[in-house]
């Protein structure tokens, strides 16, 4: 079946619609029902083929495209957010509880507000919820995400000076691995391979492939090569140029391309 990619928050993960006989063009504002309730969210590409045997979760349609009252309620809530967001940090502060806030978000009928925030452990919200409930007259619910969701909410300049990729393109967080890192001859200092989230950095899964087919034909460090000049010994590679520097048999070192290899072994 033919289902279009909703995402709610920019850079959001994707969730898969039914578009019925609705025209959704990329970019589009629709309102869809979601576990949450009714909610905004903006069509992204094309309508894409899934099979829906493979779907654990039946696919729901969507109920209609945005009209400008809808856009109009979701900047009035956005405004709301904001003073969600000043009351809830005087709350947390009343109850000394150990939390960091990240962001509140009202479903589009403002029948559930969702506030986000992270914390090293585990947290007793209970008088809160209470408190907020109170406050703001609607169903609130809590949620607690990791460092690398709480990167994303916040936002900022990643170590390569440009803005952190989670907020601008990446929809979901994959598996990184200190051995990707090493794949690509990184620094193993966790300061230079950590994002503002503290692990490891999400380009590094990323480029990791581009590595891997890269290195597949070039001789690991210590090996023995052939080249024009003699035999010599492997003493360090670059993966993304092609080179290696080499000692020769003879004392003497030098630079080499792959390409120039007569055997490697």
């Amino acid at each position: 079946m033919l289902v279009a990619q909703v995402q709610f928050r920019q850079a959001g993960k994707r969730y898969y619609f039914n578009p019925l006989n609705f025209n959704v063009d990329n970019n589009v504002y629709v309102v869809v029902e979601t576990i949450r309730g009714v909610e905004l969210g903006k069509v992204v590409g094309k309508l894409v083929e899934v099979d829906e045997k493979s779907l654990q979760n039946e696919i729901k349609p969507i109920l209609r495209l945005a009209t400008d009252n809808d856009i109009s309620e979701n900047e009035y809530n956005k405004g709301l957010e904001q003073e969600v967001l000043l009351a809830t940090k005087i709350a947390i502060k009343k109850n000394q509880l150990d939390m960091k806030l990240l962001a509140a978000e009202y479903t589009l009928d403002r029948d559930r507000l969702v506030i986000y925030f992270e914390s090293e452990g585990r947290v007793d919200f209970r008088q809160l919820v209470k408190d907020l409930s109170e406050s703001f007259k609607t169903r609130i619910e809590l949620r607690q995400v990791g460092s690398r969701d709480g990167a994303k909410f916040i936002g900022g300049i990643g170590p390569c000076g440009l803005i952190t990729c989670c907020t601008t393109f990446i929809g979901e967080f994959d598996n990184v691995s200190i051995k990707m890192a090493k794949n690509q001859n990184l620094s193993l200092n966790p300061q230079k391979i950590s994002g503002n989230c503290g692990k490891l950095l999400c380009c590094i899964k990323f480029e990791n492939s581009v590595y891997e087919e890269l290195r597949e034909n070039m001789p690991d460090v210590g090996d023995r090569v052939q080249t024009k000049e003699g035999k010599a010994t492997v003493i360090s590679i670059n993966i993304l140029r092609q080179t290696m520097k080499l000692h020769f048999e003879d004392g003497s070192f030098g630079q080499m391309a792959l390409k120039d290899l007569i055997d490697a072994r």
